[in-house]
């Protein structure tokens, strides 16, 4: 019988945050006004003295009757008699006469019967006499007692996030302590045998922990402290003593795994013996695989596995908890107007928040998905915000109107979006083109996929190496799309990548028969390249495309980049596959060389006088460019 938890009734996204709301509260706590800073004021704070105690010079200068000063000008000064000087911080024991002066330094306390200062500029000396040459008004330069702050008077509200403006005001008026919304302390908790801390050898099978640090980014964002607890192995005791001590610990519990309905997922019964599952569930993607709950009075928090998916819930969910608990304003998330740039499908029946990169156009914004999927770690470093597809819409269709929820409260849009193939060519296109003050972004998808993206104008560049039947590289595929440009990149080497020292003794494609293949996706060049290949051997041989693809164990499991292949023959999941020979050599593999392939960038014709346009064309023509790429091991094109 399957010991599989199946999910109980999914939640909307919305009853999910309402489950948290019984967990919305406030701790107050008092600290030094020196650990003040970034906190959020508990009180109003009402000052208990005047600011300045006292009338104060506020130049340095001569505190005078004003009445003395007048009429005098440059060529007719009014002399006084200096009686003495007043330095910050001096009780003064003189008293300001008819005809008298005296020495004074900002800040000083004004001496009696002084009502005025004359700025030290305005004056020359001699002997002990001053010459005033410019009049003052009663008050001149004087600030009075609580002209800045009044005793009794609210200077800040309770609600107030202190930076270094706020905790001088609190300085000010004297308080060395204060009350504050206390920070929750928020336990994260890693949970799965495949995890491995950063920094560590990964063994074949595992895993970096990501989602930690990314949740625990996210906490301190919020407003909250948090508590890293270290991963959990897949044991019902590792798991029931992890959460026990996490909740002795911290005021909010967060795990991230082990929430789905597999077999060896037992988080649900974990929550369920020590308090309550509130939700197990939610109808949205990414994200389905949630759970809340109660345990020991706090809220515990079960996030999915997968990056994007545990930052999107904890961004939805989570992140207001904490806000609120901190004191913190509700962020308001900003949403922008933008029209789709693509056609989009969704499978119905849940709500999906959709990233999507933006871009301007005439015609305003548009957003264009960025589909990497839950498992994707970069899926939201490429996006600029999402959209919400509600579970009853099963399309977006090409140039509709959407709103875009923004991850950040503004969007920085890069000066040149590259979108194409992978290739290490590219980091030194963006890192040159940084060096002459420009951003880029790069969204790898695949040759045809970049460009779909020229076509749509999303994309001002297409990073493409594609093969047609003829053995020509790109210039078929780019000379059909109006208003497209190919300019020439630089030559790579595609061979076979197999294990150090080639135990298996392939020596080309007719060998890959039996052999554990790694394949790339389709619309890539070098999955093009592959199958012309197999084409070749399958006429040779008088026999189909399809069958010698079927004698290929693997053929159908897919690589988004070489070095994802690359990995795969490391670790041990494949003998073979197909890739670049720089990706080899850097991982210290076998290489068997089939033929140089052509990587060239399509160009938008109507972005060549942008000046990033400008500049990328520049780069890739120059010498350092060129010294660049070679030492990637790459052929400059002649």
């Amino acid at each position: 019988m399957s010991s599989r938890k199946e999910f109980r009734t999914l939640v909307s996204l919305e009853d999910a945050r309402k489950a948290l709301e019984p967990f919305y509260r406030h701790t107050v706590e008092s600290v030094p006004l020196g650990e003040c800073y970034d906190r959020v004021l508990a009180e109003d704070v009402y000052s208990k003295v005047d600011v300045p105690g006292f009338d104060r010079a506020s130049m340095d200068g001569y505190a005078v009757k004003a009445a003395d000063t007048w009429g005098a000008d440059e060529e007719a000064p009014k002399t006084l008699r200096l009686i003495g000087i007043v330095h910050a911080g001096d009780r003064p024991g003189i008293v300001i006469k008819e005809g008298t002066a005296a020495d004074i330094a900002t800040g000083a306390v004004m001496p009696a019967g002084a009502n005025a200062v004359v700025m030290v500029e305005n004056t020359d000396t001699q002997d002990s006499l001053v010459n005033v040459r410019k009049p003052v008004t009663p008050g001149e330069n004087v600030m009075h007692t609580g002209a800045d702050v009044m005793m009794g008077e609210l200077v800040l509200r309770e609600g107030t996030t202190l930076t270094s403006r706020e905790v001088s005001v609190l300085a000010a008026v004297g308080l060395d302590k204060v009350a504050v919304y206390k920070k929750p302390v928020v336990a994260i908790l890693s949970t799965g045998n495949e995890l491995s801390p950063p920094g560590t050898h990964l063994e074949p099978g595992q895993i970096f922990d990501v989602n930690a640090y990314a949740i625990g980014a996210g906490v301190e964002e919020s407003g909250g402290v948090p508590l890293y607890s270290g991963i959990i192995r897949d044991t019902p005791e590792a798991f029931m003593k992890g959460v026990l001590d996490a909740v002795m610990k911290a005021d909010i519990v967060l795990t991230s795994g082990s929430t789905s309905a597999g077999a060896s997922d037992m988080m649900f019964s974990t929550v369920g013996s020590v308090g309550r599952v509130l939700v197990h569930g939610i109808k949205i993607k990414p994200g389905k695989p949630t759970i809340i709950g109660e345990a020991e009075g706090k809220p515990f928090i079960g996030l999915p596995g997968y990056p994007s998916s545990a930052l999107t819930i904890f961004n939805e969910v989570v992140a207001p908890l904490i806000r609120h608990n901190s004191g913190r304003k509700g962020r308001t998330i900003k949403e922008v107007p933008a029209r789709m740039a693509l056609r989009v499908t969704a499978e119905g029946g849940r709500e999906v928040l959709q990233p999507v990169g933006l871009l301007r156009m005439p015609g305003g914004l548009a957003a264009y998905p960025i589909e990497k999927g839950s498992g994707a770690v970069t899926g939201l470093l490429d996006a600029d915000g999402y959209v919400e597809i509600g579970e009853d819409v099963h399309v977006l269709e090409e140039g509709e109107q959407v709103k875009v929820r923004l991850f950040s409260d503004e969007v920085t849009f890069p000066d040149l979006l590259i979108i194409g193939s992978h290739c290490l060519g590219i980091d030194v296109v963006a890192r040159m083109m940084a060096a002459r003050g420009f951003t880029v972004r790069s969204v790898n998808v695949g040759s045809a996929g970049g460009l779909r993206a020229l076509r749509k104008g999303i994309a001002d560049v297409a990073g493409i190496h594609l093969l047609d039947e003829a053995g020509t590289y790109n210039e078929s595929f780019v000379r059909d799309i109006p208003g497209v440009l190919l300019v020439k990149g630089y030559i790579r080497e595609q061979g076979l990548i197999v294990a150090k020292g080639n135990p298996l003794n392939i020596k080309g494609v007719p060998d890959l028969a039996g052999k554990r293949f790694i394949n790339r996706t389709k619309g890539s060049g070098t999955r093009t390249l592959l199958d012309l290949e197999l084409a070749r051997l399958a006429e040779k041989r008088h026999r189909t495309l399809k069958a010698l693809a079927d004698a290929m164990p693997g053929y159908d499991v897919e690589a988004k980049t070489h070095s994802a292949v690359a990995s795969a023959i490391l670790t041990g999941k494949a003998d073979v596959g197909l890739g670049i020979k720089t990706v080899a050599d850097q991982n210290g593999l076998g290489f068997i060389p089939l033929r140089d392939e052509e990587y060239d960038f399509a160009v938008q014709r109507s972005r060549m006088d942008k000046p990033a346009v400008k500049a990328f064309l520049d780069i890739i023509g120059s010498s350092g460019f060129k010294k660049s790429i070679e030492k990637l091991g790459y052929r400059p094109r002649p």
